[in-house]
């Protein structure tokens, strides 16, 4: 795949294409400039930095739907080992916007899920671009629950723009089925981890969003709605999309603030895609120390401390009646 850049990695590309003609000039002149290379080198490091330091909201989003970053079966043939792919809703067919199955994560055998987007057009069309239809939420429900019954702990990995919004996906009721998802997650008798991996947008991503940690990388959002949704309503033009992103707090650190996930994974300087296999490693070590931990809950405590979880996310207090002032609290 060739390389896609975005507009704020601009300076970096600059000097990365100056690296390379110079290079190829001390080659071709047999010149030693090994100085002026390390310099190069170093100077590109630092600009990396501040501007990875300073992205803005909308900078993430981009970020999150860069073509090249690794999806879900990408994770899974990096972290996982007997990865058996398990299809179809046994209602009404295989959606290939979402993959599932049983796979073993080190020594953990575990049920992965995760929503799953193509690489060209072709791909593309065939996971319809990582948007479930309502067949990839109840497959994806079919595979928690065969997860629970053979005791295995449930991995989920998000990386999609929203549900597919159709007529075919309204016609077999896409709503009910995100609905369904939620209410028996929350009564799953096995530790469920999810991560958002790219794109968390709206109850596509929350229809299988329900777990005992929620994750982020880095360079993820996670959203009630897109940006371009939320301003063609709030500005009726998709070109204040940047403004929307600012407002919609989505980015990790916002979402980490708002007690909305537990944790951020760093990801390498310049994005997951630039260093897949070191993310991946990163992942799977956070997984496993999560797994881990979640294992030492009997299932009272996890059922109660996942209800408590959700429970409190969104609570508003007045902190002073009479100035109309309100906070954010967060309570376990």
């Amino acid at each position: 795949m060739a390389h896609h850049s975005l507009s704020f990695e601009k300076p970096i590309l600059e000097l990365e294409t100056k690296l390379k003609e110079l290079r190829a000039f001390s080659e071709a002149q047999d010149i030693d400039v090994s100085r002026e290379l390390s310099d190069l080198e170093r100077k590109i490091v630092e600009t990396k930095r501040q501007v990875f330091k300073n992205l803005t909201a909308w900078d993430e989003v981009q970020l999150a739907r860069h073509p090249q970053r690794p999806y879900t079966l990408d994770y899974i043939g990096e972290i996982c080992r007997d990865f058996v792919e398990l299809h179809g809703d046994r209602h009404y067919g295989d959606d290939r916007a979402i993959v599932g199955g049983f796979a073993m994560l080190d020594t953990e055998a575990v049920m992965i899920i995760g929503t799953q987007k193509g690489r060209d057009v072709k791909s593309n069309v065939e996971r319809n671009f990582g948007m479930a239809y309502p067949e990839g939420y109840r497959k994806a429900l079919r595979l928690m629950k065969l997860a629970a019954k053979f005791g295995r702990p449930i991995v989920v990995m998000i990386d999609t723009a929203g549900a597919y919004p159709g007529v075919g996906s309204e016609e077999r009721q896409i709503a009910e089925a995100i609905a369904m998802n939620l209410r028996e997650a929350f009564l799953l008798p096995v530790p469920i981890i999810v991560t958002v991996i790219g794109e968390g947008g709206s109850g596509g991503a929350l229809g299988i969003g329900v777990g005992d940690r929620i994750l982020i990388l880095e360079h993820s959002y996670y959203s009630v709605i897109s940006p371009e949704g939320c301003a063609a309503i709030l500005w009726r033009d998709r070109a204040f999309a940047s403004k929307a992103a600012a407002a919609l707090k989505l980015t990790s650190r916002d979402l980490l603030k708002a007690g909305l996930v537990d944790e951020i994974i760093p990801e390498p300087l310049g994005g997951a895609h630039t260093d897949p296999k070191g993310m991946a490693a990163d992942l799977r070590r956070r997984l496993l120390y999560h797994l881990r931990e979640l294992k030492q809950y009997s299932l009272d405590e996890l059922l109660d401390r996942r209800y408590r979880k959700f429970r409190a996310m969104g609570v508003i207090r007045a902190e002073s009646p009479s100035a109309g002032e309100l906070t954010i609290k967060n309570e376990e």
